[in-house]
C-alpha cells in the first residue's frame, strides 16, 4: 500500500544536446525527480518522448546517459525508478526511423552507445526498478532487463522482437535474458520474437511482480513505488554492497563468488550503519540508517 504522505518535488529536466529527436523546440525526453518527505531517497527517471513512444533515439540516449552520470555519485539516491510519461508505453525500442537515416558506420557507433547505456543502468550503484505500464519491446525490454527489478502491468506487452525486423538484440539482451530465464527459454523467445503479456512474463520469472492495470494506466508504477518503499528503510551501504556481491558473483565460479562476498562483507563491517543495526536490535527499536 502506498503511503498517503508521499511528497513530490518538481520534475527536473536535463540539458539537451541539440534539438530533440521529435523535432520539438526545447523539449526534454528524460526528466529526473527526487521524492521528498517519507520517501526521500527514491529518485525517478521519467521517459517522456510521446511522439515516438519513448523510442531510443540519439537525444533520448544522450539525456539518459547524462542523468545516470549525475545520479551515480549522489549518495542520497537509495533507489532509482524508471517510469514512462507516455500512457500505454514503457519504451517501444530502437527508433528505426532515425536508424534509417544513419550510415552503417553510424549505426555501429549508436549501438555501442546504446549498449553502454544499458551497462550504465546495470552498474548503477543503488537498486534500480523498471515500472512497465505498457509496451516494452526490443531495446525497451533490454532497458528493463538492465534494471535490478521489474514490475509490469498485466496488460503490458514485452519481447525481444528484433529477429522480426531482421536484427538481433544488440544492447545486452542476448546476455541478460538467459541469466534471467535460462538459456533454452531465452533462445526460444529471441528466435521466435514472441511477445509476452505482463501475466505471462511474471509466470516465467521475467518480472518480479505483475498488477492489474488501472484507469490511469500507471498501476505498475505504483507497485514499483511500493517496492522502492520497502527497500528505502534498509541500510543503504549494505544494500549497495549486496548488489555488488550478487552481480559480480554471478560472473564467476562459486569459490570466486564467495571471495567477492567476503570482500563486500569486510567493507561493510566498519560502517556506522552496521553498528546502528546491532544497537537497534539490542535496544528493540527500529534502526535509523544514515548511509555511513
Amino acid at each position: 500500500m502506498l503511503r498517503a504522505l508521499t511528497l513530490l518535488r518538481p520534475w527536473r529536466p536535463l540539458g539537451v544536446r541539440g534539438c530533440t529527436s521529435d523535432g520539438t523546440s526545447g523539449g526534454h525526453e528524460i526528466q529526473v525527480r527526487a521524492l521528498a518527505g517519507p520517501d526521500q531517497g527514491i529518485t525517478e527517471i521519467l521517459m517522456n518522448r510521446p511522439h515516438a513512444r519513448n523510442a531510443l533515439g540519439n537525444i533520448f540516449v544522450s539525456e539518459m546517459l547524462d542523468a545516470l552520470v549525475r545520479l551515480r555519485e549522489d549518495q542520497k539516491v537509495r533507489v532509482l525508478l524508471f517510469r514512462s510519461g507516455v500512457k500505454g508505453v514503457f519504451c517501444a525500442g530502437a527508433d528505426l526511423k532515425e536508424r534509417e537515416q544513419m550510415s552503417a558506420a553510424e549505426v555501429g557507433v549508436f549501438v555501442q552507445r546504446l549498449r553502454g547505456l544499458m551497462n550504465d543502468i546495470a552498474a548503477f550503484p543503488a537498486p534500480t526498478i523498471a515500472a512497465m505500464d505498457g509496451f516494452a519491446l526490443g531495446g525497451g525490454l533490454e532497458l528493463a532487463l538492465a534494471c535490478d527489478l521489474r514490475v509490469a502491468a498485466s496488460s503490458a506487452i514485452m519481447g525481444l522482437i528484433e529477429t522480426t525486423r531482421g536484427l538481433l538484440p544488440g544492447a545486452g539482451g542476448t546476455q541478460r535474458l538467459p541469466r534471467c530465464l535460462g538459456v533454452a527459454l531465452a533462445k526460444e523467445l529471441i528466435f521466435t520474437g514472441r511477445r509476452l503479456s505482463g501475466v505471462q512474463a511474471h509466470a516465467l520469472g521475467l518480472v518480479n511482480h505483475t498488477v492489474d492495470q488501472n484507469k490511469e494506466g500507471d498501476a505498475a508504477y505504483h507497485r514499483a513505488l511500493a517496492l522502492a518503499q520497502e527497500i528505502l528503510p534498509q541500510a543503504p551501504i549494505a544494500v549497495r554492497l549486496g548488489k555488488v556481491a550478487i552481480d559480480r558473483g554471478m560472473e564467476v565460479d562459486i569459490a570466486s563468488g564467495m571471495a567477492i562476498e567476503g570482500m563486500c562483507y569486510a567493507q561493510n563491517i566498519p560502517t556506522q550503519d552496521r553498528l546502528e543495526g546491532m544497537a537497534a536490535f539490542r535496544e528493540k527499536r527500529p534502526p535509523k540508517f544514515v548511509g555511513k
